[in-house]
């Protein structure tokens, strides 16, 4: 299995570049305009900016060497820093844009210059198509077949499945953004701009909602992906050394892999020649699955009813 990390950080990379210039267009654009929609749009890009950055820092704290403390290493951080960046898509991004939107609906105000507000998302939209598309390029090439939802429901890569969400995020939001800034400036009506703000920041907490519940699976505990467990049930069962496999168990730990195999062998003739059988089914797990930085293996006898 190929090392998956280096799509993850192309993924952030592309993101973090498109969201940097869009929250920049954008606080102009709402400044200039008075709209709340935009505001809040630029709140959300400044959020997306934030949570790029700190997974860039998960990422880089996962490269930490082992120690008799964490005998694992550090691959796990990055589902938490997976689980800051949700939470702050939830209150960042969709509670401050709720927010804004209910302010705006008690104290509506006419938009200036909408317009120019118009070109700017029509811009961002753009930008932010481009930074999906390069996300969307990323998962395509682990995604073997499936459905986007399959893949982001049994994917264990935290950092791409939160740059995808906060991409589709902020795609719909930017086209929330367009059309009730283009309603109001239609019908003078500042209360459909508001309403807008409020529909973008609903849509970034139920995004924000199904990220933690993925990530919350991962930090719980969760298998290798099941193409992935078949794959090295197959392995294994394939070996001349294993006669069955008994039980296989396997835990993703960040890009790692922990897997414990228990088999029942066929007679190596004496137990220096066990021993070997056992290493060479392990080094063949490793070769075959980089990412399987630790195996263990038990030898056992079937027991039959």
């Amino acid at each position: 299995m190929a090392d998956t990390s280096g799509g993850s950080l192309r993924a952030i990379l592309f993101a973090l570049g498109a969201n940097t210039g869009i929250a920049i267009t954008k606080f102009g654009a709402a400044v200039y305009t008075g709209s709340g929609a935009m505001l809040a749009e630029a709140i959300h890009s400044v959020a997306d900016c934030a949570n790029q950055l700190l997974l860039l820092v998960g990422m880089r704290q996962a490269r930490r060497p082992e120690s008799a403390e964490h005998p694992f290493g550090h691959h796990r951080v990055v589902y938490y820093w997976s689980m800051m960046v949700a939470l702050l898509l939830f209150f960042v991004g969709g509670a401050f844009s709720v927010y804004e939107g209910i302010e705006r609906l008690l104290h509506p105000e006419p938009l200036k210059n909408a317009l120019v507000a118009l070109a700017v998302l029509a811009v961002a939209i753009a930008l932010e198509a481009v930074s999906l598309w390069g996300a969307l390029r990323e998962i395509r090439k682990v995604q073997r077949g499936r459905t986007f939802w399959r893949w982001f429901h049994e994917t264990r890569q935290s950092e791409l499945m939160v740059v995808a969400g906060e991409d589709i995020a902020a795609l719909a939001g930017l086209m929330f953004a367009f059309v009730a800034i283009a309603a109001a400036m239609a019908t003078g009506n500042p209360a459909l701009d508001a309403a807008g703000s409020i529909a973008v920041g609903l849509l970034l907490m139920a995004v924000a909602v199904a990220v933690l519940l993925e990530v919350k699976a991962m930090i719980v505990g969760e298998s290798a992906e099941p193409a992935v467990r078949a794959a090295i049930r197959a392995h294994v069962e394939a070996r001349p050394e294993v006669r069955h496999v008994i039980n296989l168990l396997t835990l993703q730990w960040g890009e790692k892999l922990i897997v414990a195999v228990q088999a029942e062998m066929n007679d190596p003739g004496s137990a220096a020649a066990l021993i070997a059988a056992i290493n060479a089914v392990e080094a063949s797990i490793q070769q075959a699955f980089p990412q399987a930085r630790w195996v263990f293996f038990e030898p056992d006898v079937r027991r039959r009813a």
